[in-house]
């Protein structure tokens, strides 16, 4: 597969003094900073933002030198090489000036993956790559590997390959982080799937996203794996275009002569490689819904290629008890179910999410935040069937009130959790249930997907059932 032009005029050396510039203080900065220190060069750490207390007294422990609340652009565009977080986007003035000036601009697991030897499972896509992540993770570590977990979960790989020893790490990776890999290499590649994300990040195309996310599978070698879902168009449409010396390993729902893992007529999920071949019932899984099924399948067949226990996969598989903030049960009150699925942030996510709820006309749907484009016309066929009631929760509900006005029986706009989560339970009766799957990021209310789905949670703990109230 082509890499990405620009690599071929970076020229990259970790000799001991040479300039490293980290620009972001968080987790990931400040992993890099704590690696390339280690390593001898010569460190400065710079973020336009408050960086917490808890790195600022790493950095000056470790004696890095840092600045925060600004960029002072003598101390960063004299460096020999950048780090940058995944969040600031390659038009930055910043990073536009160390573009022209040809500086190589990287992200913290490129630097992470030239001074290990680790195995490296690495896992993208639109939804559900968290899920898989923690999963595979969770098979490894039930069967005894030494194994890191990293990237947008876990710790920074950077500040792991510094300071811990592990034969294998789980590296969950957006398209935000992929953009500035260049020489970085996985051993297992795995794509679960394409759907529009992000797109103010890409000018609004498509093709820009899909092929920031097939970077997964740069420098992939015949002895390598890439896993990925079959039957998704985006993807497969991808492939026609390019190629890729990994051996080829791609589920399905059902099997073709191609497929690597599948469900058979009895409701066995077939696992075929030519390390390891075996069969689960899929009521045995732990995780329910089709996106789920899906997600342990990668999630297997990355286990039956690193030459897992049969076991050991099965028991992993059986008893893992998912991720905070995906399709999490919080509560039931009054009757009323109560799901926090907050890291819903794009469209597809909130799919899964609705393919999940019951099929009678029984969910109130909690949507809205910072819109990224979104096309809402793929979930209107699950709101008509599924949907009661919509409660848009941000500061311009204005688009989500347009498109589904005329499709909900009710449809109410708040500005404020408090608002939202006390429309939801006027519009829920027993026997229902209440749905967090945004479709948005959060930033409009909330710091993050995490801290809107904690408060949410937060929220609906502290409501008293009917038969509490004075």
């Amino acid at each position: 597969m082509e890499n990405n032009k620009n690599n071929a005029a970076y020229t990259f050396s970790e000799a001991p003094g040479k300039r490293l510039v980290v620009l972001g203080g968080g987790e990931s900065g400040v992993g890099a900073a704590i690696l390339g220190k280690k390593l001898g060069m010569d460190v400065f750490l710079s973020d336009m933002g408050n960086i917490a207390p808890k790195y600022t007294e790493e950095l000056t422990r470790r004696n890095i030198p840092f600045e925060q609340g600004g960029h002072t652009e003598a101390l960063i565009l004299n460096a020999d090489e950048v780090v940058k977080s995944p969040g600031i986007p390659p038009t930055a003035p910043l990073i536009e000036k160390l573009t022209q000036k040809g500086t190589p601009v990287i992200s913290e697991i490129e630097l992470a993956g030239r001074h290990t030897t680790a195995r490296m499972v690495c896992i993208t896509g639109s939804n559900g790559k968290t899920t898989t992540t923690m999963l595979i993770y969770h098979i490894l570590r039930t069967a005894g590997l030494n194994v890191g977990l990293a990237g947008n979960v876990g710790k920074s790989l950077a500040w792991q390959v510094a300071e811990a020893d592990h034969d294998i790490y789980v590296v969950e990776l957006s398209s935000f982080q992929l953009e500035n890999m260049y020489r970085f290499h996985a051993n297992i590649a795995v794509i679960l799937n394409i759907t529009p994300d992000h797109l103010d990040r890409y000018d609004y195309k498509m093709q820009n996203y899909v092929n920031a996310k097939f970077r997964i599978l740069n420098n992939l070698t015949p002895q390598d794996a890439f896993i990925y879902w079959e039957d998704d168009p985006v993807i497969a449409s991808q492939l026609e275009k390019i190629s890729t010396e990994a051996k080829m390993y791609p589920f399905a729902e059902q099997q073709d002569q191609h497929t690597a893992a599948w469900v058979n007529r009895n409701g066995m999920i077939v696992f075929d490689t030519p390390v390891e071949d075996m069969e689960m019932a899929k009521t045995e899984l732990s995780l329910h819904g089709l996106h789920n099924l899906f997600n342990s399948m990668a999630a297997g067949l990355s286990a039956c290629l690193l030459d897992i226990r049969k076991e050991d996969i099965r028991k992993a598989l059986s008893d893992f008890e998912g991720v905070e903030h995906r399709l999490e049960y919080v509560a039931d009150i009054d009757g009323v179910r109560w799901i926090n699925d907050s890291k819903a942030t794009n469209v597809n996510s909130c799919w899964y999410a609705l393919e999940a709820m019951p099929s009678t006309k029984s969910t109130v749907l909690i949507l809205g935040g910072k819109d990224k484009g979104n096309d809402y016309s793929e979930i209107l066929p699950l709101v008509k069937k599924k949907v009661k009631a919509i409660v848009a929760m941000g500061l311009h509900n204005e688009k989500i009130l347009d498109f589904f006005s005329k499709e909900v029986p009710e449809i109410v706009s708040t500005d404020s959790l408090a608002d939202a989560v006390d429309a939801c339970r006027r519009l829920s009766s027993e026997g229902d249930t209440v749905l967090l799957s945004p479709c948005c990021a959060s930033f409009d209310l909330f710091h993050s997907y995490e801290d809107r789905g904690r408060r949410f949670k937060d929220a609906v703990r502290a409501l008293k059932p009917a038969t509490d109230k004075a």
